[in-house]
């Protein structure tokens, strides 16, 4: 009987199983989506609503609560910038898992894990990104290359 069992324990010691989850939830908030195996989903599902729900509040002690799982400060801008303000209405459900099939290698069956609400993350935005470093490399080449035209004279 599962009487007030709380989590799966997904095949894994429990350092391995943190060390997994703070993956999938670091990716799910990188991303708004992710795909993975159905008891995984569901593990990430529970804990990226606690974070998100902690990320809410926006104070820094928050912020200290949510570094203490998620470790890329980038991403933890990310949620307490976007991700969180859009729930701020919302008591809970933050996450939807859609079905996608077995996987093809050993048939375990895939499920999406996404943000309700989010937009993905588009190819534009991610050339825009890029662009944006080309010009600062060029404005250190144009720097570069004055200094030596100074040097010169």
């Amino acid at each position: 009987m599962r009487h007030r069992l709380d989590k799966r324990k997904l095949n894994r010691d429990s350092s391995a199983r943190r060390a997994m989850l703070r993956n999938l939830v670091t990716s799910l908030f990188d991303y708004n989506k992710i795909v993975t195996t159905d008891a995984r989903a569901k593990e990430t599902r529970r804990v990226a609503e606690k974070i998100i729900t902690t990320a809410r509040s926006n104070t820094l002690h928050a912020r200290r609560m949510v570094l203490r799982f998620i470790t890329k400060k980038d991403t933890v801008k990310k949620l307490f910038k976007e991700i969180a303000p859009n729930y701020l209405d919302n008591a809970g459900g933050y996450i939807r898992l859609v079905k996608v099939g077995p996987r093809k290698g050993d048939a375990a069956f895939m499920v999406m894990v996404e943000l309700i609400g989010m937009k993905q993350k588009e190819e534009k935005g991610e050339t825009d990104q890029k662009s944006g470093s080309k010009d600062s490399k060029d404005s250190k080449e144009t720097k570069d290359s004055k200094e030596k035209k100074e040097s010169k004279e």
